[in-house]
């Protein structure tokens, strides 16, 4: 078993995350040029459900089977890894059955009488297999995470996503003539067989690298469990509390804002294709640099339940203020090329240009979006889990309410929904960063955020030049790229003036650093 460093661990999660987006885009783009906005809105009415489901069905596990993986492996404890394993294998694969059967049998309810589209049943209906596998490959995610080999899941994620690319133009088109309900649906059997096919994988990484036996005495391991299950459970509860706010929410958008929308004159077909526009093409392009950020709160949740099992607060202070200066660089020029670039952008991957509009209201403030997973693997490897759960909540319900409040407002209309969402981004964010300053007396390094925000300024600036004088007539595609390229140069000339990256951090890095070197 290799186990990789914080930032080489990060690393290999990035190049992973960077891969399955950009596959993830052009999923979207195929889908998007088959199906269409009204196709989109179908598929993102019927996603949330499913996040739902795979919250309730995870119940936290990932997070809490690292975190106990982590430190039984500090102790070399290979007895309390295979009970932490067979406990949570069974806890999923109860709930996992549960829940896919409570899915199906409610998807006809659902479709009538919850979303104002009945169409959404196909989509429900064809992606309920998802969960049960889903919830394996969790289990085994958090193993691997636990003792800080990161490249299974890493591999898996890339696995899943050209499965993914491979069949979905094929399921679409064939199922297009018989209705758009069926090609949404034809979406969401592509991504079942993915997930199916990355957890083959997953499942033979682990049996050629096993340090435990899962079946040799599973029901011994299983009897005297208990205790494992209890401490699981202290740490997987207040954890997927967070998340099932998150997915209830997620669950509860498409319901109030076609409804909002509804009261605000808006008719059905409109509403689905608005929020097929902001939820399937604005905001996956804000958060496009989101698998940085999931790398760094992946690595993170190990690395500091190491430190606080060894009581070394230097650590945790010095792993955090790193993670949260990656998550601003990342951050900053994603924002700066998805505000500068947004009609383009729009135009190339979903013939949408309209949709730069949400762009441009969400995008300063999404900003803020790139800090909360560090800061959220930090409460829970902390322990404190409730507290990020509060925060979400009063996040959650802050969105939800502001989406009613503005989007059924006929001057404002779905350009509420987005303030709803700007509203949670920036409360959730604050309320993360002041419950850890509160709790382990953290410190921001201000001159580094200094640095950092000078430096999206003159690259936000010098991208607004190039947009309005670099005028050759290239064709849309290769004049974006090009100019995106050397915005993304030009940035990171400013980040190295300024030192915000220093040549021993670039070193720490696999394959940069042996070019910085």
């Amino acid at each position: 078993m290799t186990k990789q460093s914080f930032l080489k661990g990060t690393f290999i999660l990035i190049i992973a995350g960077m891969i399955t987006k950009i596959l993830g885009f052009v999923n979207k783009m195929v889908v998007a040029r088959i199906i269409g906005e009204e196709g989109i809105g179908l598929y993102m009415m019927a996603y949330p459900t499913l996040m739902l489901t795979v919250t309730l069905t995870q119940l936290g596990l990932p997070v809490a089977i690292s975190k106990m993986v982590a430190e039984a492996d500090a102790l070399n404890d290979r007895k309390k890894i295979k009970k932490i394993l067979t406990v949570s294998f069974l806890t999923v694969g109860i709930l996992s059955i549960i829940f896919t059967a409570v899915m199906v049998i409610l998807a006809p309810l659902l479709a009538k009488t919850v979303f104002t589209d009945p169409r959404t049943i196909y989509p429900l209906l064809a992606i309920a297999p998802i969960v049960p596998i889903v919830a394996v490959a969790s289990v085994l995610r958090g193993y691997f995470q636990g003792l800080q080999d990161m490249k299974p899941y890493a591999y898996s994620q890339v696995i899943e996503q050209v499965v993914r690319i491979s069949l979905v133009a094929f399921l679409t088109t064939t199922l297009l003539p018989y209705g758009i309900e069926y090609a949404a649906g034809g979406t969401m059997i592509s991504g079942v067989i993915g997930e199916f096919i990355s957890l083959l994988y997953m499942i033979s990484m682990f049996k050629r690298r096993k340090r435990v036996k899962i079946r040799k005495d599973f029901w011994g391991f299983l009897h005297n469990g208990k205790q494992t299950f209890k401490q699981l459970m202290n740490i997987a509860l207040p954890t997927t509390g967070s998340r099932l706010i998150g997915s209830i929410s997620y669950f509860l958008e498409p319901i109030i804002i076609s409804h909002s929308l509804y009261l605000a004159g808006v008719s059905t077909i409109v509403a689905t294709k608005q929020y097929g526009e902001l939820e399937g093409f604005a905001i996956p392009l804000l958060i496009l640099p989101s698998f940085i950020t999931f790398a760094l709160q992946t690595s993170l949740v190990p690395t500091i339940s190491e430190a606080q099992a060894t009581h070394n607060i230097e650590t945790i202070h010095y792993r955090l203020n790193q993670a949260l200066k990656i998550a601003m660089i990342t951050g900053g020029i994603s924002i700066v090329v998805s505000y500068v670039f947004a009609e383009p952008l729009m135009t190339l991957m979903y013939h949408s240009p309209g949709s730069a509009v949400y762009i441009y209201v969400m995008g300063p403030f999404f900003f803020l979006f790139y800090f909360q997973g560090p800061l959220q693997a930090v409460l829970q490897a902390l322990d404190l889990a409730n507290a990020a759960l509060i925060n979400s909540f009063i996040g959650a319900a802050v969105k939800l309410l502001t989406i009613f409040a503005l989007a059924s407002r006929p001057e404002l209309g779905i350009i509420g929904a987005a303030l709803g969402f700007v509203a949670s981004v920036v409360l959730v964010t604050l309320l993360h960063l002041a419950t850890v300053i509160k709790k382990v007396g953290f410190s921001l390094v201000l001159k580094d955020y200094v640095k950092g925000i000078f430096s999206i300024i003159i690259t936000g600036c010098f991208a607004n030049f190039l947009m309005k004088h670099f005028l050759l007539d290239w064709g849309l595609l290769p004049r974006t790229m090009t100019l995106i390229v050397i915005t993304v140069i030009f940035y990171f000339i400013v980040i190295r003036a300024t030192r915000l990256l220093k040549k021993e951090e670039l070193s720490s890095f696999p394959i940069i650093g042996k070019w910085v070197v």
